[in-house]
């Protein structure tokens, strides 16, 4: 951005360029910066498919640090880097060359690419600490009473998680400066569970409503939020926000409500994904018994826990006499796969995963091929539900018990939930697994009533985002 000077010295800085009118710039947040998550993916498909049905002529830009992976996903997408030196540039011959080849090519390149910028930025970090370190004993001196430990004000609450001051990237403040609206895609990031991407999503809404652009969020899953710092955070810029989409009713309309947002900028649509899932059915049942589990620091699953699932699973699928079909939803450093595929290691009939650059089109066809879906990922049950196929929820945690009931609330039926951390877990999975698997016939053409039901509000919600712009 440049500075104008007049007679009597700086101004203003200029008002970033905006594009003409029928070809607006969309800035999308779409939760998850390294393009791993097939979930994710699948939203951020549905949503650039809307956009350009909308706006033909305009630019969509994905805030991502996979920039080669984003083209090789959605050729003609702008890749808005948050620590590059521009953004809305034009794109260069890489970017061509990354849409002809692919995401399973581009993809293992990208990541070696981004893994070695993340242990420069490591190295950095430390040795800025070390200087800090070095000069604490002398600002100590300079400010006595001052520890410099704690970079919140002590305003007597107690904090649950640490939430650190999120500072918005420079690259991104400049993106958000020449786009006509800002987006953030859907996810259960705006939780105690994951306080950096809250942040992170919050000062990027913040920073666009302030600057007068528009924002809004699809697809939600807000909460639980009960910590007094990301709370107050939320309650500071959520009621700003144009709109907001609740991928579920349960809870999310009322915490919202609880911080200040006014109902008329809420609406409850479901999950964005469905719409992706839907269009990929199958014209009949499947045979399969599929399954996805879950290990993450949001989703603790104990060793024992994990043999119990796998013992249970098998038990099940030498019952029925079905081949097991794993699916692999987060691709994030592997914690699907590595969660997943020891649990069919051993069985008779267990079908090979899909690669890991897979896309989100080919994983739901995979779930398609399933008769029931055993899963502790969230959107390998939107997978499964929107074509029809009951799931069996296996949950760990508050937080995913809040995921899979609101899920199950939206659908009407066909979840049935299993905690891990329950006695006698083989023979209760065994029994969940046999029962959804002898409803499925019946269950089917409801939950795909209720999916087509909740295309239609996702895409009333979008339009009524558009009409912002």
């Amino acid at each position: 951005m440049t500075e104008h000077r007049g007679a009597s010295g700086p101004t203003m800085p200029a008002a970033p360029e905006l594009p003409p009118e029928g070809a607006p710039r969309i800035l999308i947040d779409s939760s998850e910066y390294w393009l791993r998550n097939m979930g994710d993916l699948a939203m951020l498909d549905v949503t650039i498919r809307r956009l350009r049905n909308r706006w033909p002529r305009g630019r969509i830009g994905v805030l991502t640090e996979t920039p080669a992976l984003l083209r090789a996903y959605f050729p003609g997408v702008d890749a808005i880097e948050p620590w590059a030196t521009s953004a809305w540039r034009p794109a260069g011959r890489p970017a061509r060359s990354a849409e002809l080849l692919g995401p399973r090519v581009v993809g293992p390149y990208d990541l070696l690419r981004l893994a070695a910028g993340v242990r420069l930025r490591r190295m950095a970090r430390a040795a800025r600490r070390r200087g800090e370190q070095r000069l604490r004993p002398l600002t100590a001196r300079l400010r006595p009473g001052s520890s410099g430990s704690d970079p919140w004000p002590d305003d007597g609450a107690a904090s649950t998680t640490p939430v650190p001051p999120q500072e918005l990237a420079p690259n991104t403040r400049r993106a958000v400066a020449a786009s006509s609206l800002v987006l953030a895609l859907g996810g259960g990031y705006v939780t105690d569970a994951d306080p950096h991407q809250a942040a992170r999503v919050l000062a990027l809404l913040g920073h666009a409503r302030h600057h007068g652009v528009p924002a809004a969020m699809l697809g939600q899953g807000i909460g639980p939020l009960e910590d007094p710092r990301l709370l107050s955070r939320a309650s500071g810029v959520l009621p700003e926000v144009d709109l907001i989409a609740l991928r579920e009713r349960r809870n999310g309309p009322a915490l919202l409500r609880r911080i200040g947002v006014p109902s008329s900028r809420v609406l409850v649509t479901g999950d964005d994904a469905i719409e992706l899932a839907y269009s990929q059915r199958p014209d009949e049942l499947g045979r399969d018994l599929g399954v996805c589990l879950r290990v993450a620091g949001y989703s603790p699953v104990s060793v024992g826990a994990r043999r119990a699932v796998g013992t249970g699973l098998r038990a099940a699928a030498r019952e029925l006499d079905v081949d097991l079909t794993p699916v692999i939803i987060s691709e994030f450093r592997s914690e699907d796969r590595r969660s997943t595929l020891p649990l069919v290691e051993g069985y008779e009939h267990a079908r090979r995963p899909l690669g890991r650059f897979a896309r989100p089109q080919d994983v739901a066809r995979r779930v398609g091929t399933c008769r029931v879906m055993v899963t502790g990922a969230y959107h390998a049950g939107v997978f499964a539900l929107s074509q029809g196929i009951p799931v069996v929820a296996l949950t760990s945690s508050a937080y995913y018990d809040d995921k899979f009931l609101g899920l199950a609330d939206m659908f009407g039926d066909g979840i049935d939930l299993v905690r891990l951390g329950d006695d006698d877990l083989p023979e209760r999975l065994r029994l969940a697994i046999t029962r959804a698997w002898s409803r499925a016939p019946s269950v089917g053409p409801t939950l795909v009533a209720s999916a087509v039901e909740q295309i239609e509000l996702s895409r009333a919600a979008f339009r009524r985002i558009c009409d912002l712009v």
